[in-house]
């Protein structure tokens, strides 16, 4: 498969491995707002170390990603930089890349807008990380009416890249296997109409016009599918035109006909009868297709975020929430979790929010603060702006505010003295299982039991004895608080500061024990 060479292309396929991981820690602008639901979650920080520091907790977990990253197009934004050298812009891109895919479920998926200025590498870059096979759509959206003035060729759409986290088991991936429909548009529905027919108006209601023939050349030919139906009205005998078939065998054809399944003109003389596709009958939502000029422009986005901050938008690029309720309307089914790790304007998680999804929003500079955590407070409030009128919604539900802490490791590689259980927890459970980790208890040092192994974590006197040789030092005593508490009769894994058993008595309990920090890749 072909693939991108740039400068430090090396490099960056070790970015995310290198990363450190971080803690995260209650946000001094409020841990808690709304309801105070932990499943929505806002992360300010830098997004590659947030994603780090969210991937114990989360690996394997988000239905759908959608981000908006920086364009590259030389434009000096405000909040954050979009004039990288296109090198510099690809190393920034692989390494977030391959975090965001180790998010996503089996059957999850991945939504990326771009333009012109990078799309094309994109893309290349994403079938590397991805697969080539689990691309499923380049979607060109229609961002802006016209083209501007001062081009002969504007462009007037930008590029959404969709992938799939995996292949699935047919010519589909498995994120297609489970995405939903899009709403009906108008534009559809008027396809339905009343036709006036020898006997009237069909009393099933209105109907589009469907061809019931195919073609027959090329080597399509298909004999059994080559004879003649009487029509009803006139009694003459009818076949296909020339150079096509029917599509239905006879028996099926002569049943629909039967049942009045077919339209042969308003007086019953039609030469080739069409399919009534009934509007009852159709399905309740639509395919997408692959060009979105019904889903809202960027001036629209731009409006939505004027009204909310009582000024022009900050950002210059905001995606309007109908793009975002189509994108998760086909992506994902309600309390889903969805993930952005390029927030900017807060978007991707208002609508989520609104749409009953369960959300993670990444954002570094100030205007996490400024911009997206007022926003999303007012949504939690209720505001009518947006898709909050189609959806129906009224407020409700809540979010936690986290920011990034110390690094689980310092600079001597020694447990950093900010971390703390849960956080060493999360961690270590990933590192031993490669899943993310339930809420991990403060209570039990017994993290869980995978494929058969329980896996301990004897650290920050989670016994109950803190002292340097007591709960996190693996001694007599401590085995036999084990056995009381939280025993598993099978193999053991034992992380701890220390160990005062010998090989024998560790073998005779099935404890294979690994010492911290040192038995830790960092």
């Amino acid at each position: 498969m072909p693939t991108l060479d740039w400068l430090e292309r090396d490099a960056a396929f070790r970015t995310a491995a290198r990363t450190p991981t971080r803690v995260l820690r209650p946000h001094p602008a409020g841990p808690v707002h709304g309801s105070g639901n932990a499943d929505n979650l806002l992360v300010q920080g830098d997004n590659l170390e947030a994603l780090k520091a969210l991937l114990p907790f989360y690996r394997g977990r988000v239905k759908c990603v959608f981000i908006d990253p920086p364009y590259n197009t030389k434009s000096a934004f405000e909040h954050y930089d979009d004039n990288l050298e296109h090198s510099q812009w690809l190393s920034m891109m692989l390494p977030r890349l391959q975090l965001l895919r180790e998010f996503l479920r089996e059957d999850g998926s991945i939504w990326v807008t771009l333009d012109d200025a990078e799309a094309h590498y994109f893309k290349v870059l994403a079938d590397e990380v991805f697969g080539r096979g689990c691309f499923i759509a380049d979607i060109a959206w229609k961002r802006r009416d016209g083209a501007p003035n001062d081009r002969r060729i504007g462009p007037t759409y930008d590029h959404l890249f969709v992938y799939s986290r995996s292949l699935g088991k047919g010519s589909k991936t498995s994120a297609e296997e489970s995405f939903g429909l899009m709403e009906r548009t108008e534009k559809a529905d008027a396809q339905y109409q009343s036709y006036e027919e020898p006997f009237g108006f069909d009393p099933r209601g209105p109907f589009r016009k469907v061809d019931s023939t195919g073609n027959a050349k090329g080597g399509r030919y298909v004999e059994s599918l080559m004879y003649p139906v009487r029509n009803p009205f006139t009694g003459a005998e009818v076949f296909p035109r020339k150079g096509r078939c029917w599509v239905y065998k006879r028996e099926d054809m002569e049943k629909m006909i039967e049942e009045r399944r077919f339209f042969w003109g308003k007086d019953g003389t039609a030469g080739t009868p069409m399919r009534k596709l009934f509007k009852s009958e159709a399905k309740p939502g639509m395919a997408a297709p692959t060009v979105w000029d019904d889903a809202g422009l960027n001036q629209h986005a731009a409006r939505e975020i004027e009204l909310l901050f009582g000024e022009k938008a900050a950002f210059e690029t905001p995606k309007p929430e109908a793009l975002l309720k189509r994108v998760l309307q086909i992506a994902t089914n309600p309390n889903d979790l969805v993930l952005d790790s390029f927030l900017g304007s807060g978007t991707t998680a208002a609508v989520a929010h609104k749409m009953g999804r369960r959300w993670i929003g990444i954002e570094m500079g100030a205007h996490a603060v400024t911009h997206c955590l007022p926003r999303l407070n007012q949504v939690v409030q209720g505001e009518q702006g947006g898709i909050s009128t189609a959806v129906g919604w009224q407020g409700g539900g809540g979010f936690r505010m986290l920011t990034l802490g110390a690094p689980l490791f310092d600079a001597d590689g020694d447990i950093h003295p900010e971390v703390r259980f849960a956080d060493l927890a999360a961690f270590l459970w990933m590192r031993e299982t490669g899943a993310a980790l339930d809420a991990p208890s403060v209570a039990s040092p017994l993290l869980g039991v995978h494929q058969g192994r329980a896996v301990y974590l004897l650290f920050n006197g989670i016994l109950g004895d803190r002292r340097p040789a007591g709960g996190n030092v693996l001694t007599a005593a401590v085995l036999d608080a084990l056995r009381e508490t939280c025993w598993h009769e099978g193999p053991k894994t034992v992380y701890g500061e220390a160990c005062r058993l010998g090989d024998a008595r560790l073998e005779q309990a099935s404890i294979r024990f690994q010492q911290l920090p040192h038995a830790v890749p960092q």
